[in-house]
């Protein structure tokens, strides 16, 4: 199998305001599973760029360690980037966003990624409210170490261990509303209708802009117990047998806004999403918070734009940090000499 992307692209591409096509916006061939919904998101981004006519060099992609930190890879390669690691991605962007402020900054997550490890700092990303679009690829489990649940699973679930999950899920997108966030939304996957617009509306957001995007994971049998695990194999045969992932479809759907739909994953469970109404009030936190919890006890995902502060102030609003960015500053300015510093003290005294 080849991963290298051809390079020949239909001469009449549709292009946006800049003149780039689509395929300007492209990143290396996905290795991810087949049929992961994460490849959707990854696809939703770059459309949201393309549509947006930003320039690839302005957007700075960063990530954690997981299945969705690798997604980065697979869109906007003419981009900046910096893959961190697990749980760690939060101080990055914000060091980043704080040095240069005129880069429009992605960060990709994924659930375990962000509600285990990752947990202190992204509430402190969201108390500090950084210019940013935060991305969680949500599907309740950890690929990259062969699917154990993860801190959003929901009780009851059952994994493919055939273990029901004996813990409450963390909701994300309640945390994000509690915690003060001024833009919350969710979507699914494989909802491009949905997706995309939300995706470009985080980006023109200033301020901390999260959404939480519930993408299923296709496993591949890899646990104890398994005949068809690295261990048992290891055990049986003395030539190493590679593991077999099937080829699956990508889950998509469409449905209206204030209606639900339920959607069946690959391994047989479904998922009911309830999009939000065309009249839902998004700039009332608590009412959000409210409907996103209402919606959760009925067993049901609430998407679209939960709640957006028209008024937000991102972090280098707050600590008044100089217009330009620290980056380009020289050193006169950084270091104005005696003469000022005197001037700032005689100001404390």
């Amino acid at each position: 199998m080849s991963y290298v992307k051809p390079k020949f692209r239909h001469p009449r591409l549709p292009t946006n305001a800049l003149g780039h096509t689509v395929a300007d916006y492209d990143g290396a061939i996905s290795t991810l599973c087949a049929g992961c919904g994460h490849d959707s998101i990854s696809t939703a981004i770059r459309n949201a760029c393309f549509l947006s006519s930003i320039p690839p060099h302005r957007i700075a992609k960063v990530s954690g360690i997981g299945c969705s930190s690798k997604m980065p890879t697979y869109f906007l390669g003419k981009s900046h980037g910096f893959n961190s690691v697990h749980g760690r991605m939060p101080s990055v962007a914000t060091g980043a966003s704080v040095a240069n402020r005129d880069l429009i900054y992605i960060g990709v997550s994924g659930d375990g990624d962000t509600a285990s490890i990752g947990m202190g700092q992204f509430i402190h990303l969201i108390r500090r409210n950084v210019n940013m679009t935060y991305i969680v690829a949500n599907n309740g489990c950890y690929g990259l170490t062969k699917g154990q649940d993860s801190a959003t699973a929901d009780m009851g679930s059952v994994s493919k261990y055939g273990h029901a999950n004996t813990f409450e899920g963390i909701d994300l997108a309640s945390l994000a509303l509690l915690q003060g966030a001024s833009f919350v939304a969710r979507s699914f996957s494989g909802d491009k209708a949905q997706l995309e617009p939300l995706i470009r509306a985080a980006m023109a957001h200033k301020g901390f802009a999260f959404i939480d995007v519930v993408s299923p994971c296709v496993t591949f049998n890899n646990h104890a117990g398994s005949t068809k695990s690295y261990a048992r194999t290891r055990d049986q045969l003395e030539t190493m047998a590679l593991d077999f992932v099937p080829m699956r479809d990508e889950i998509r759907t469409h449905y209206e806004a204030g209606t639900t739909q339920s959607v069946t994953l690959h391994d047989g469970s479904v998922i009911h999403l309830h999009k939000a109404a065309r009249d839902y009030q998004a700039d009332d936190r608590r009412a959000a918070l409210g409907a996103v919890q209402e919606a959760e006890a009925q067993g049901r995902h609430l998407t679209g734009l939960l709640y957006l502060d028209p008024n937000s102030q991102d972090l280098n609003q707050s600590l008044n940090l100089a217009s330009r960015p620290l980056n380009t500053l020289g050193m006169d300015e950084l270091c104005p000499g005696q003469r000022v510093l005197d001037s700032i003290n005689e100001g404390l005294r």
